[in-house]
């Protein structure tokens, strides 16, 4: 291609971001009046997100972003009254209450898709188009800006790439740190028999946590197991399925009915440095997390929001290595405090060590009994590790 050429045929941008899912949806709409210019580059057709089937847990701290996006009253979410922790098998329980802190609820549950359809909709406001792509594969930084080639021969030039949702892909420059935790989870929507009162449950076992959220007058289950067992979960019979459930979670709660099942593996897969050459990652981009205790989607969030108001407080080129830099210092207490936080969680709770158990269940007890930890536990899920909206 001549130069003149491929002058005329390249678009130009102040910031390129790759992948439409929530989390980039949201990045699009926090610097919508930024005066920069955005392009959104998604692989798949626009809306696609909208039919997500997972279902997430949202924090206090996740509503209160997505109130300042202007989406929240959009969404249909559960609120999260309480949520109760134990371990099977073992003594020793904790109860943290939305009441304790003065707020209506601890956090929320929603479904992908209906987050997704109200960030969609708020882009369709805003007339924020959703360039549409098969593959980035290649991304070339240089002194002045990054050239994104795509599949179709357009080029693409913007002075900064964020790279959000999508698979976390490796690099020399900045490689990954990797841990498999033989687990995998096993998802469905359960019906209780009883109502559940606004209560989320998280039952630690020797195979892995057991969630049980509310979900409208249903619950949202996330069963970890062994891959082993993770198959006999899905082959099971929704009666056989039920019982198993039951034995794992208690007598708490009665479920009645249950939805088919599907399973994926559980990974820790994080970048250490969340930025690099005119690109910083963000979402499963930059960290996919165990989903014990709910915090990969709030903890990308977080990184969305405090990306958009670094670029906001560095106007002129949001790709200068300083400006990446301070969104890298400002985010490494909160990302590396919460990769932490979820791991140890399943390292000192997946197992059936009989004196990891007896500590476990004083641990517990503790937690139940003294404020001063049960409110930072709360505080952390609320908020992230810094632990302030």
């Amino acid at each position: 291609m001549e130069l003149d050429a491929f002058q005329d045929t390249l678009q130009d941008y102040d910031l390129a971001i790759i992948g439409a899912g929530p989390v980039g949806m949201a990045l699009a709409l926090a610097l919508k009046d930024s005066g920069l210019r955005i392009a959104l580059l998604d692989g798949r057709a626009r809306g696609a997100a909208r039919q997500d089937p997972r279902v997430l847990a949202l924090s206090y701290g996740t509503r209160l972003t997505l109130e300042r996006l202007g989406v929240w009253d959009k969404i249909p979410a559960t609120p999260i009254a309480s949520i109760h922790i134990s371990q099977q098998g073992g003594l020793g329980r904790s109860l943290l209450e939305a009441t304790e802190y003065g707020q209506d609820a601890l956090g929320y549950v929603a479904s992908a898709g209906a987050v997704s359809a109200a960030l969609d909709d708020a882009l369709l406001a805003a007339r924020i188009p959703v360039q549409n792509y098969t593959l980035v594969h290649d991304l070339k930084p240089d002194a002045d800006g990054i050239t994104i080639n795509l599949n179709d021969g357009q080029p693409l030039r913007a002075r900064l790439a964020a790279c959000a949702e999508g698979a976390v892909q490796t690099s020399e420059s900045n490689p990954l740190v990797e841990h498999d935790y033989q687990q995998h989870a096993v998802i469905c929507i359960a019906t209780p028999a009883t109502p559940h009162g606004g209560r989320a449950w998280e039952r630690f076992t020797p195979d892995g946590p057991l969630a049980v959220l509310p979900y409208g007058q249903d619950c949202a289950i996330v069963h970890t197991a062994s891959p082993e067992h993770a198959d006999q979960l899905l082959d099971d019979h929704d009666h056989a399925y039920l019982g198993r459930l039951q034995r794992h979670f208690g007598q708490r709660l009665r479920f009645s009915a249950v939805s088919d099942r599907a399973r994926f593996p559980l990974l820790l897969r994080y970048r250490p440095n969340p930025v690099g050459a005119r690109t910083l990652w963000l979402g499963n981009a930059a960290q996919t997390l165990h989903p014990v205790a709910g915090q990969g989607f709030n903890l990308a969030l977080r990184d969305v929001w405090a990306c958009a108001q670094t670029l906001l407080r560095n106007p002129g080129d949001p790709g200068q290595a300083s400006t990446l830099a301070a969104y890298a210092q400002a985010r490494q207490l909160d990302r590396s405090g919460t990769i932490r936080f979820t791991d140890g969680l399943v390292r000192l709770f997946s197992n059936n060590n009989p004196l990891l158990k007896h500590a476990r269940g004083a641990g517990l007890l503790a937690l139940d009994l003294l404020p001063g930890p049960r409110h930072f536990i709360a505080k952390r899920m609320m908020f992230g590790a810094r632990a302030w909206p």
